[in-house]
């Protein structure tokens, strides 16, 4: 099983840009679907975005589609999530997932095997 550190998050006006980036231990890591959850204050924590493990495959929730963009390297056993026009509502704790099932399962049944310990990221208006 893989083990996820995220690094990147921080403090950005609104209309900013940041970039998270994830690196996973372990084996077989492009096997792994990889994706970004996020969990705001006293909310839920919801999916962001994921992508396959050949990174062909990439997904995201309708409110980021077109600021944010999620990639990944396998050489370097790395996931990114670029944001880009970000705004005070994308304040949250950010974390990397991973899970060894075919993206679209693995968001259908929002449910990934692996966590992160979470990145903040805050929005200034």
């Amino acid at each position: 099983q893989v083990q996820l550190v995220e690094s990147g998050g921080g403090l950005v006006q609104a209309g900013g840009s940041l970039r998270l980036s994830c690196v996973a231990s372990g084996r077989s890591f492009s096997r792994y679907t990889m994706g970004w959850f996020r969990q705001a204050p006293g909310k839920a924590r919801d999916f962001v975005s994921a992508i396959s493990g050949s990174g062909d495959g990439t997904y995201y929730r309708e409110s980021v589609k077109g600021r944010f963009t999620i990639s990944r390297d396998n050489a370097k056993n790395a996931v990114y999530l670029q944001m880009n026009s970000l705004k005070p509502e994308d304040t949250a704790v950010y974390y990397c997932v991973a899970d060894p099932r075919d993206p679209v399962v693995a968001i259908s049944t929002d449910y990934f095997e692996v966590w992160g310990q979470g990145t903040l990221v805050t929005v200034s208006s």
